[in-house]
């Protein structure tokens, strides 16, 4: 019965994650809030540059996977 729990939230986790990095409009929202503390000064150009990256290279994944699937 204990797996079972642990199996159920580990399944839980994944789909939360599998919609937080395929969800543009939710790295859309990130890439705002990135934008925002770096005009703040609460990260670096360089911290900045590598989190945008990251960002839009989910982005441009999502986009190309949605491509792909019509």
């Amino acid at each position: 019965m204990i797996i079972k729990g642990i199996v159920f939230i580990a399944e839980k986790i994944n789909e939360l994650i599998q919609r937080e990095v395929s969800d543009e409009g939710l790295i859309k929202e990130r890439l705002m809030a990135l934008q925002l503390k770096f005009e703040m000064d609460e990260i670096t150009m360089e911290e900045y540059d590598r989190q945008e990256e990251e960002l839009l290279e989910l982005i441009e994944n999502i986009r190309l996977k949605n491509e792909n699937n019509q």
